[in-house]
């Protein structure tokens, strides 16, 4: 009997799931080999139904499991960031993959990068409409081509002779994304006087803030048993973008770069701001060069993308399995797991 209460105990401790307002307060320890993010922007609890928080806890720390099982089952760092981000990319809570913001043309376009921490291979694709799960096509670029990035209907092509699932545009069609899209175009234009103080109600309810039509990318960074790091970042971009504008999601170097030296680190907010930042690199290097913490780089590199006027939020994990996830808006959903298999979900400030 006492074995069997042992084995239970045993079973809960490497399972735990909560959801709370903070971080913890020392992420130097327990030592972590995965953290996630979900996006970031306007996420306040008084506008979320305890349903919708529900869902994105329980979304989020599916990635995370999901993730951790392929580094116990001694798979690559790679293979945990793609099957973590790609159980993002299959929800239509997250703006990647089956969530996907619309362009103001009403389409979606997709972007995503990975990279190798120890070979610093990398791969990107951007603008694709067909690709069920960016991420694994950017695992396909790094992995199957010469190049880092492909683009459009090139990079469809190539992820589909390589094995990678397609579906038709239709797919990532969700009501929520397009009534988005809708409000947004008619903000633009000025017909504020047409919204309807329940229509805004029901956006933020829905966990889809109309203030967020910037935000919403998804991403992940893995340290498996070798030692060996990787990063990700998928994305539907921005809501009615035009003219096919691209955001850092995925250029590396700004929304993803990961290095065995420094640590893995994926980006999520105002794009622009990312790129001109070259904000992953930058971590990177204030740790290569200023020998800073993981926790310290990123919150210089958020505080300097405020500082530009830009807002969102870093992750990163480095080869000693420390994290950080820091971000200048009302919440970012994000997670962990350590190498207990502890899982732990935030999502408010």
């Amino acid at each position: 009997m006492k074995t069997i209460v042992k084995m239970l105990m045993l079973a809960l401790s490497c399972s735990v799931l909560f959801s709370c307002n903070n971080q913890p307060a020392d992420s130097n320890t327990p030592k972590y080999v995965m953290v996630i993010h979900g996006g970031a922007g306007t996420i306040e609890k008084q506008f979320m139904t305890p349903e919708k928080e529900k869902a994105y806890t329980e979304a989020l720390a599916e990635a995370l499991q999901k993730g951790y099982d392929q580094l116990q089952a001694g798979k690559s760092s790679i293979d945990a960031v793609q099957a973590a981000i790609n159980v993002l990319e299959d929800s239509p809570l997250f703006n990647a993959g089956k969530g996907a913001v619309f362009t103001h043309d009403g389409k979606n376009e997709l972007d995503a990068s990975i990279m190798d921490g120890k070979t610093l291979s990398a791969g990107a694709v951007a603008s694709v409409s067909t690709i069920k799960n960016p991420i694994n096509a950017a695992r396909a670029v790094m992995e199957k081509s010469e190049h880092v990035m492909m683009v459009g209907r090139g990079a469809e092509q190539f992820a589909a002779a390589n094995g990678c699932d397609t579906v038709p545009p239709s797919y990532f069609f969700t009501q929520e994304r397009w009534d988005q899209l809708q409000r947004t175009i008619q903000d633009e234009e000025g017909n504020r006087a047409a919204f309807r103080v329940e229509d805004i109600r029901k956006s933020r309810i829905s966990g889809i803030s109309d203030a967020d039509k910037k935000f919403g990318t998804v991403g992940a960074v893995a340290l498996d048993k070798s030692g060996n790091l990787a990063a990700g970042t998928s994305t539907g971009g921005m809501t009615n973008k035009r003219y096919g504008r691209v955001g850092d999601s995925p250029i590396i170097g700004a929304g993803t770069y990961c290095n065995n030296a420094t640590a893995g680190i994926s980006c999520t907010g105002w794009g622009e701001y990312y790129i001109r930042e070259v904000a992953a690199n930058r971590m990177s290097a204030l740790i290569e060069l200023q020998k800073l913490s993981v926790v310290d780089a990123a919150k210089q590199v958020i505080d300097e993308i405020g500082k530009m006027g830009g807002d969102g939020g870093i992750i990163g994990l480095d080869k000693s399995g420390k994290i950080a996830m820091e971000f200048n808006t009302s919440g970012m959903y994000r997670g962990t797991v350590d190498e207990n298999g502890k899982i732990a979900v935030y999502i408010y400030k």
